[in-house]
């Protein structure tokens, strides 16, 4: 990958929805070879998809909560089980591994908090590895980038 097609991919993450002579005049290539090049970042998989961003609170679901969860077992099926069991609730839309006192790092997005409850309730204490579950409700957004920095 060299600086033309980061330049590619940082433009695409900015606005994902060029025409690829849009896209060709922002990254000062003719047509061909910027279409040439796009092609191949998503055939090595540097580009995995497109999608649409989203206001989250205009959708519906404004409240963001972060939750830190602990399992009181770590052998493997409890681990895939409750791996399987985050990535079928839809209100969890990220789910990161981490160290330190928890094991998981979640952000959640809900409608209102008992729909919060709802989902705390029937489905994340239902999962029987859990040991337990801290939240952080997010009163604010400082900043959200969907653009990586340049390595």
């Amino acid at each position: 990958m060299d600086t033309i097609d980061r330049n590619i991919i940082k433009v695409l993450q900015q606005e994902g929805r060029l025409s690829n002579q849009a896209l060709s005049d922002r990254v000062g290539l003719s047509p061909s070879p910027c279409l040439k090049r796009l092609k191949a970042l998503e055939k090595e998989g540097f580009i995995t998809g497109y999608t649409a961003v989203v206001d989250q609170k205009k959708y519906g679901l404004p409240v963001t909560i972060f939750l830190r969860i602990k399992l009181g077992n770590h052998a493997e099926e409890a681990i895939q089980n409750f791996e399987k069991q985050i990535r079928l609730i839809d209100e969890i839309q990220d789910c990161f591994l981490i160290t330190g006192d928890s094991d998981y790092l979640l952000r959640v997005i809900v409608r209102d908090f008992d729909h919060y409850e709802s989902l705390i309730r029937r489905r994340l204490q239902r999962i029987p590895a859990v040991a337990s579950i801290d939240s952080s409700v997010a009163f604010g957004k400082v900043k959200q980038s969907f653009v990586y920095p340049a390595t």
